[in-house]
Order: C-alpha cells, then structure tokens, then sequence
C-alpha cells in the first residue's frame, strides 16, 4: 500500500511523471536530507489536525544551496506553516545569523518546533505571530533595515499579496540578494482554460498569471521560474 507522502507526490509537483519525481527524491534528496529536516517533514504529513503542507523537499534543497551560495546571513520567511524550510534555513546559515519568520498559523509552527529546538537553532529564529503586510511596513519604517537581508521565502498558497510582499521585499533584501515565491503554478492550471479550471482555484490561478506578467517586465530583479512543487519562482534583486 502506498503510504500518504508517495500518494501525495501527483499534489506536490507539477510534473506530469510520479515515477520520476520520486526517482529524484530517492537518489538525489532524501539521501542528503539532515535528519532532523526528515524528522519534521514526517511529523508534517502524519499530523491529522492541521492541513498545512511541508515545502518540498526539493525545493528546500535548492534553497538550501542559494543560502549557502549567497552566504546568507538576515533572512526574512512569509509563511512558516509548520517550520521545514524555517529549519532548513536555520541549520545552513551561520551561527549569528536570523529568521524573520512571519506567519499568522502558530499552532502550525508549533508542530515542528519541538524539533527545531532539539536540532539547537530555535535561537536563530524571530517567529512574529502576524500577518506578514503589517511587519514588512514597520521593517520599513528603519531606514536601516533597508538593504540587510540577503534572502527572502515566501511560502503561502494564497498568491493575492505575492506583489504587495514582492514591493516591501525588494527594498529590504540587499542588491545581490534573493526572493523565492513559491505555489506560483497553482498546481498546473495556469496553462489551462478558465472553464477547465475548478471554480475554486480560478482566482488563485489568475493570481499568478498577473504576478509572474508584473515580475516578467520589472527591470529591478533578474528572475527564473522552476517546475518543481508547486511552482517556484526566483528573484534576485539587480539594483
């Protein structure tokens, strides 16, 4: 019988080949995947009292290489769910380093913070309990935070805020420094038909398509969209 996270892979990725997506988690992901992060992934899909997702794995080590490549040190995270790529983050930057993790869901987040503090980086953490519009507009507010972060996460299903997010972001992270969106596919029906797309995803879908449009003709960042997840989408800020 298949177990939950294999009978999941068709919802995590856009690919059209399960086989092929577990092939690469297989040989190329789980392998090198800290135990503590396999731990919380398990914790996430085992959990019956909550619907949130875990990033997926292969997007968390793409991120964990562009931490580590940017040497990044401040980073800001929209969108905690239940702290795998919060952790991930955590265990690749240095020991001075801080997240800025904001979510609105704690009760989420508290399902793998046993284990982050068991992992030994719950000091790097800054968890604000918030919606994240409100906390990027008092960041702004210090000129001084302008420019100091070198890495940016947003994680939320809902898209309706990716270009108010992306519009605080861009100031706060450095020249250089990166801003990874994720669900930017909406799970594939961005190349589909409104009729053919089910009535609850149709803004969601119309929310990337506006979004990737805005960020496709902004001469500020260089930018790259990955089909893997849900849709990944890379912004490294230019000037």
């Amino acid at each position: 019988m298949a177990s939950k996270e294999q009978s999941s892979i068709a919802s995590e990725s856009v690919m059209q080949s399960d086989e092929l997506y577990k092939y690469i988690l297989e040989t190329s992901v789980y392998p090198t995947e800290a135990e503590y992060l396999k731990e919380l992934r398990e914790a996430t899909t085992s959990n019956h009292t909550t619907k949130t997702v875990v990033t997926c794995p292969i997007a968390g080590q793409l991120m964990g290489m562009l931490l580590k490549l940017g040497n990044a040190n401040m980073v800001i995270e929209i969108g905690v769910s239940t702290g795998y790529s919060t952790l991930l983050t955590a265990l690749t930057i240095p020991k001075d380093g801080e997240i800025l993790a904001i979510s609105p869901d704690q009760k989420s987040f508290e399902i793998g913070l046993p284990i982050i503090k068991k992992a030994g980086v719950d000091h790097k953490i800054n968890f604000i309990d918030s919606e994240a519009l409100p906390v990027l507009d008092q960041f702004a507010k210090d000129k001084l935070n302008m420019g100091s972060f070198d890495f940016a996460f947003v994680n939320e299903i809902d898209t309706n805020n990716y270009t108010n997010y992306y519009k605080r972001l861009v100031k706060l992270v450095k020249i250089g420094g990166l801003i990874y969106f994720s669900n930017t596919l909406c799970e594939g029906y961005v190349v589909k038909q409104e009729q053919d797309v089910p009535e609850n995803k149709r803004l969601l879908r119309q929310q990337c398509h506006n979004f990737i449009k805005e960020m496709s003709q902004d001469p500020q960042v260089q930018i790259c969209h990955l089909p893997i997840g849900n849709g990944f989408f890379l912004c490294r800020r230019v000037y």
